[in-house]
């Protein structure tokens, strides 16, 4: 009995079992759909009362699913603290435990089982070559992620001294400045710290033009690393 729900649950070459998984990642679309409608404001009481019994059943049902999931697994260790399996716990921990965080949007990583349920193999070969092209310049991307971070923290340092008199408010410690040094980095500039003083903004012109090297040269690396993947697997 166990093996034969195994071959359901777990295996998808035969038809009950494919159509399964397609029925449980389409319970969780629905899920993330309804999650997603409980955050819209002024909902009626009638319309809460409906998605807390939608959300009810969508428990029960993930629920059995991840028990049936762990009693069929052949190491059910090895199924509970593997990626799906803990992805699985947290997305129906909530309703259990009253923890304050609403994880159910985790349910969305689910979806990624949709390439094993339809043998997307182009998919998983795409996979691949973003999986070799970052490792093939993973060191670049290390040492880059290190001189950006300190970067980023020498750029808070520099604006503290410029706008702190000017600003006390908003530059008051160099931790507060972070913030403004991140935006400007990765050149969002949402506009809600600047600076003031004419040290401050010369200063800024010559951060902006560090984070647009930031921004270019991670995306040019992988890029080119990943042509280079791609080309090489044609061959």
């Amino acid at each position: 009995m166990i093996a034969k729900v195994r071959k359901i649950i777990e295996e998808d070459d035969t038809r009950l079992g494919r159509l399964f998984n397609l029925i449980i990642q389409g319970l969780i679309l629905l899920s993330t759909i309804t999650f997603t409608l409980e955050t819209l404001p002024n909902l009626s009481d009638s319309h809460k009362y409906i998605l807390v019994k939608t959300e009810l059943i969508f428990a029960i049902i993930f629920s059995i699913e991840y028990t049936l999931r762990i009693i069929t697994a052949k190491e059910k260790f090895k199924f509970i603290f593997s990626f799906f399996g803990l992805i699985d716990l947290l997305s129906i921990l909530p309703f259990y435990l009253s923890i304050g965080i609403d994880l159910r949007t985790l349910r969305t990583l689910r979806f990624l089982r949709i390439f094993r349920i339809l043998k997307m193999g182009r998919y998983n070969k795409a996979l691949m070559h973003f999986k070799r092209a970052f490792f093939s310049v993973k060191e670049e991307l290390i040492i880059f992620s290190v001189v950006t971070f300190i970067l980023m923290y020498l750029s808070a340092v520099g604006m503290y001294y410029f706008e702190r008199d000017a600003q006390p408010e908003v530059f008051k410690s160099i931790i507060h400045s972070m913030w403004w040094s991140v935006i400007t980095l990765t050149t969002v500039g949402y506009g809600d710290v600047y600076p003031i003083t004419v040290g401050g903004k010369f200063f800024t012109f010559f951060i902006l033009i560090i984070g647009m090297a930031i921004v270019a040269i991670p995306a040019g690396l992988f890029a080119s690393a990943l042509s280079k993947t791609t080309s090489n697997s044609k061959e």
